[in-house]
């Protein structure tokens, strides 16, 4: 399937697409790049929503099943490009990989999603029934599951396959992310007559010395533990010079396991809080999910709360089977495996209950840290994958 052409058009397209910075909210010159490849290739149809992302559509004579490949195309930022031992958005070949930010997570994948669909009516377009659908997705490092949304609730697939790096191996679950806000309600005064006041950061420490010794998140025998971890603290006013604080705000970064929901991860916070008010009546605290908002390149503004599912389908399922059976066919061995991180997947399978896997090339460790790069090996056998996977699903 992947001859010498095919071989390099996917290192240039990868190689292309990490030369278009695109951090969140600016993917708008990789999404140009994206929209006239797929014309190129002669996708059926080629359209940007109003969030910016870029779906394509190859659709097979017959009418039949609908899987969706799903990838993001947008990144971090770049904090400290003298580090990097090569330019960071310039695409370098070297030692068999191809370097640049966002070639793990995930513009190696993405653009072997987008050639593996086109190189399959290629080949088999004549034998296959339903539809491809390929997405690039935008703003998926702030808010996971938000913006393909989108794109789920206009296609509304019969699978769904992320892209995120698992090694070539088959993720059928991740668990899910949660950003609680926690804030104490003090009283003002001059630090030089403390008693005439009441510390608000003073009774935060209570909340989160009982969350840290008291509190347990569940855990999962697959999916792992449901960790809980304080991730940014500060009180009002700020600075406080010789004042009291009144006010004192932190955030917990809460690792979501399958079943948990807004209301019960909120309630077992507030649970903590109302034993130790019953020893200490002045305190008074709030719990609530914090809330994200920014700007996509459309000029859409995408906002959302802190709260992205956990999911796990069945190793059984029908769709698990035959898309191992794809990959198998296409000369890979995956072992079945999960994200260990957050990923579009909490919208359509924790949110829209969609028939949902996970398989990329590269590995998770490789996504943010300095000289990200991908193999081309990872990346030749991605596009593989997802040759097999749709000719598995989509077969008559």
């Amino acid at each position: 399937m992947l001859d010498s052409i095919r071989r390099d058009k996917l290192v240039r397209l990868c190689r292309d697409m990490i030369c278009c910075p695109s951090p969140s909210g600016h993917e708008d010159r990789i999404v140009n790049l994206i929209r006239d490849t797929m014309i190129s290739l002669g996708y059926n149809e080629v359209s940007i929503d109003r969030y910016g992302n870029v779906i394509g559509r190859i659709i097979f004579p017959t009418p039949g099943n609908r899987i969706l490949f799903d990838g993001h195309m947008d990144h971090v930022d770049v904090s400290s490009p003298e580090e990097w031992t090569v330019p960071p958005f310039s695409g370098t070949i070297k030692d068999n990989r191809v370097y640049g930010r966002g070639a793990s997570d995930m513009k190696g994948s993405l653009a072997a999603m987008i050639l593996a669909a086109a190189y399959l009516r290629e080949d088999y377009g004549h034998m296959l029934r339903g539809e491809i659908i390929v997405a690039g997705i935008v703003h998926e490092e702030c808010f996971e599951g938000v913006a393909s949304g989108e794109v789920g609730e206009s296609y509304k697939p019969d699978y769904v396959v992320i892209g995120e790096a698992s090694q070539l191996n088959l993720n059928v679950g991740q668990r899910g992310r949660a950003e609680i806000v926690v804030e104490t309600q003090g009283k003002s005064a001059h630090s030089s007559n403390p008693e005439a006041g009441l510390n608000a950061v003073k009774k935060m420490v209570k909340i989160i010395s009982a969350i840290e010794h008291q509190y347990m998140p569940p855990t999962h025998p697959f999916l792992g533990k449901g960790i809980i971890e304080l991730t940014d603290i500060i009180s009002s006013p700020y600075p406080g010079a010789s004042v009291v604080p009144e006010k004192c705000k932190v955030t917990f970064d809460r690792r979501l396991l399958v079943g948990e929901t807004e209301e019960s991860v909120l309630g077992e916070i507030e649970s903590v809080i109302a034993r130790i008010a019953e020893d200490d009546p002045e305190l008074k605290a709030a719990v609530k999910l914090a809330v994200g908002e920014a700007k996509c390149y459309t000029g859409e503004l995408i906002q959302a709360k802190r709260f992205a599912p956990a999911w796990l389908i069945d190793r059984n399922h029908e769709f698990v089977r035959k898309s191992l059976d794809g990959l198998h066919e296409a000369g890979l061995k995956p072992k079945i495996s999960k994200y260990d991180f957050c990923t579009n997947g909490s919208y359509y399978a924790g949110i829209a209950g969609m028939h949902t896997l996970g398989f990329g090339a590269s590995r998770e460790d490789l996504a943010h840290v300095t000289d990200e790069y991908i193999e081309i090996e990872q990346l030749e056998g991605a596009c593989l994958g997802y040759y097999g996977i749709a000719r598995s699903v989509l077969s008559v």
